[in-house]
């Protein structure tokens, strides 16, 4: 099913996202072909879509646009992978701007992404939610390996990040409640609440 499009993908999307994950050495690349291999490896389950390349290359891109380029790079992405790839991209944003550093607040951007992924097709939903899956897993190894601090990655603590999760579990359960990976995505959730739970009795 990938056919030499697929390798173009990771081409571009090792071209834009020249940089590491937050607070670590890590390539963002890792996370990127981490996202596609979670949406690959829904090839085969039960799912009233079939996962097809265009949903393995929005993963890739996914952050394209709201970290690297805004409209401008949602444009070029539909030039080059074609306007289904880049639909699903651009419900994956949360901000289209050019300047990242121009971007609303955190609790802005998060809402209105909310709101959006509800009226979303289930193809962006399934790149959604590896999306969320791959955080949500990372965040819990790095808490395992230096606690609390992996906290002052991100924009906001313990308790917006897993409110956020929250309210997205709501709607991938609202949207596709039979689906494998949003059960995958609440049993990382549950785990990451667990591990930093002593956190909440000395907040």
């Amino acid at each position: 099913m990938l056919t030499p499009r697929f390798t173009e993908a990771i081409d571009y999307a090792r071209q834009v996202h020249v940089g590491l994950r937050k607070g670590t050495q890590v390539p963002y690349m890792a996370h990127l072909l981490g996202v596609a291999s979670l949406v690959l490896g829904e090839t085969g389950h039960v799912h009233p879509i079939t996962v097809t390349e265009g949903m393995i290359i929005a993963a890739l891109l996914h952050d394209a646009v709201e970290d690297e380029g805004g409209l401008p790079r949602l444009r070029d992405i539909e030039a080059k992978f074609g306007p289904e790839v880049a639909k699903m991209v651009e419900g994956c944003s949360d901000s289209f701007e050019e300047d990242p550093g121009k971007k609303q607040e955190w609790e802005v951007r998060k809402a209105a992404y909310i709101e959006c992924l509800r009226k979303e097709p289930r193809e962006t939903l399934l790149v959604s939610v590896a999306d969320k899956v791959y955080n949500a897993r990372a965040i819990a190894e790095d808490y395992r390996k230096i606690g609390p601090e992996v906290w002052t990655r991100f924009k906001r603590g313990r308790k917006q990040q897993l409110g956020y999760f929250d309210r997205l579990i709501e709607v991938y359960e609202e949207k596709c409640p039979d689906w494998r990976i949003v059960e995958e995505f609440k049993r990382a959730v549950a785990e990451l609440r667990r591990i930093s739970s002593r956190e909440s009795e000395f907040a």
